[in-house]
């Protein structure tokens, strides 16, 4: 005797998947890139013209971080797209796909300027710090302007997080770029350019090892972080009825859904005495009392149940 129950808003059938966090936040998004593309054009002339390397890598990262945002926004289109046929949660993952892809572009540029940083202390290059100064600044209030934009919607969204790690290492490059611009008009140190690339590089890395984590926690089905499973577990069970629990799972399908399932074993004479609705509704609220988690599947099961699907899998 199985019952199985949702109270979330499921995907299947056709319905439409509109939950994902990062839709939320598509029209800022756009402006991010929109400013970003602006900027890297202006950076790629001026590190042309001042011959700042510091200049060229964070435009180069720029590019990168247009490229990312036009994925960010490309995912939240398919992400939002009705679930139909075998794709019971529609294109939800794809906001995740896009921060892996992310991911793996700004580890690759990470390297790029990281080795062209020591490739200049090995060829000195002639910076002129006065232009450099200047499409520094232009960088970094962009960058801020961005990152305003971002701010909220990078604390919902794995998805966004990446567009907003993005354009804060620009941020920190941009003013890597000024600090070394000044201490080459201040004082001729030529190395303060590359100096400044290698701190961009480093920038770079360490937060997008952390997002890449994030990212493959998802992708691999790990229980969301903030969901303590023996906590699940230890409140499903102190439920009046509940004697057993068995195949609990919560993953996460794309940020802002994370989703739970589990075999719920019932005593029968408690089932005949409140009937299925009550027990599944009470559960639902057992959870939506302590933990973030809305879609719920349950199965209800008489004691003895598990054994004989056991046997059935045999």
């Amino acid at each position: 005797m199985g019952a199985g129950h949702d109270h979330g808003h499921s995907p299947t059938h056709g319905a439409p998947v509109t939950g994902t966090a990062a839709a939320a936040y598509r029209g800022r998004l756009r402006v991010a890139l929109g400013i970003t593309l602006t900027v890297m054009a202006v950076e790629v002339v001026g590190g042309l013209l001042a011959d700042s390397l510091a200049l060229i890598a964070d435009a180069a990262h720029m590019a990168t971080d247009a490229l990312g945002l036009g994925m960010a926004l490309l995912a939240i289109h398919f992400a939002n797209r009705p679930a139909a046929g075998n794709r019971t949660f529609g294109y939800a993952r794809a906001e995740i796909l896009a921060a892996l892809a992310n991911c793996l572009l700004l580890l690759g540029v990470g390297g790029y300027v990281l080795y062209e940083a020591v490739q200049r202390f090995v060829v000195p290059a002639d910076t002129e710090g006065g232009p450099t100064v200047v499409f520094g600044l232009i960088g970094l209030v962009a960058n801020m302007i961005s990152l305003t934009l971002l701010a909220r919607g990078q604390k919902e969204s794995l998805n966004v997080r990446g567009a907003f790690l993005e354009v804060a290492a620009d941020a920190l490059g941009s003013l890597a770029v000024i600090v070394s611009a000044v201490v080459i008009l201040a004082t001729g140190w030529q190395a303060a350019d590359p100096i400044a690339s290698l701190v961009i590089g480093l920038m770079i890395v360490p937060r997008t090892l952390k997002l890449l984590r994030e990212t493959l926690d998802v992708l691999l089905e790990s229980a969301p972080k903030d969901v303590d499973m023996r906590e699940v577990r230890a409140h499903i069970l102190a439920l009046d009825g509940v004697e057993d629990i068995h195949d609990l799972h919560a993953w996460t399908i794309t940020s802002g859904m994370p989703v739970l399932s589990a075999h719920v074993v019932v005593g029968s004479d408690v089932l005949n005495a409140i009937g299925n609705e009550k027990m599944l509704h009470e559960l639902q609220g057992c959870l939506g009392d302590h933990f973030d988690v809305e879609h719920c599947t349950f199965q209800l099961e008489p004691g003895g149940h598990a054994q004989h699907e056991a046997k059935l899998c045999q």
